[in-house]
C-alpha cells in the first residue's frame, strides 16, 4: 500500500519543486562589524547557508516507482551546503532549490 504523498503549501505562488528539491527562502544575514563596516561577500568565509522552507517536491522515487515521503516540511529552518543549491527568482524575490541530499539539517 503507497503512503500518501505530501501536499504542499504553495499558495503564495505557482511554483512546486521537482522530485526530492525543496524551496528555501534565504536568510539574510547581517555582515557588518561593530563599527558599521560592511564585510563584502568574497571576504567572508567559506560557511553553509540557512533559510526557510517555503514549499517541498512529491519526494524521491525507489526501484519500484514509490514515491519516498520528503523529511523537511513547509516552515522548517534548514542548513544546506554553501554551492548546493540553484537560485531562482520568483514575483521579484529570491529562493533557493535544494535538493534534499544537499540539506545538512535543521534548527
Amino acid at each position: 500500500m503507497k503512503k500518501p504523498v505530501q501536499k504542499s503549501n504553495t499558495s503564495k505562488f505557482s511554483f512546486r519543486p521537482a522530485g526530492d528539491r525543496v524551496l528555501v527562502k534565504p536568510e539574510s544575514v547581517e555582515e557588518k562589524t561593530a563599527s558599521g563596516i560592511i564585510i563584502p561577500d568574497t571576504a567572508r568565509k567559506e560557511k553553509p547557508e540557512t533559510g526557510v522552507v517555503v514549499a517541498v517536491g512529491e519526494g524521491k522515487r525507489n526501484e519500484k516507482g514509490d514515491v519516498l515521503p520528503m523529511r523537511y516540511r513547509v516552515g522548517d529552518k534548514v542548513m544546506f551546503s554553501k554551492y548546493g543549491y540553484d537560485e531562482v527568482t520568483i514575483e521579484d524575490e529570491e529562493y533557493y532549490v535544494v535538493s534534499e541530499s544537499n540539506i545538512l539539517g535543521t534548527f
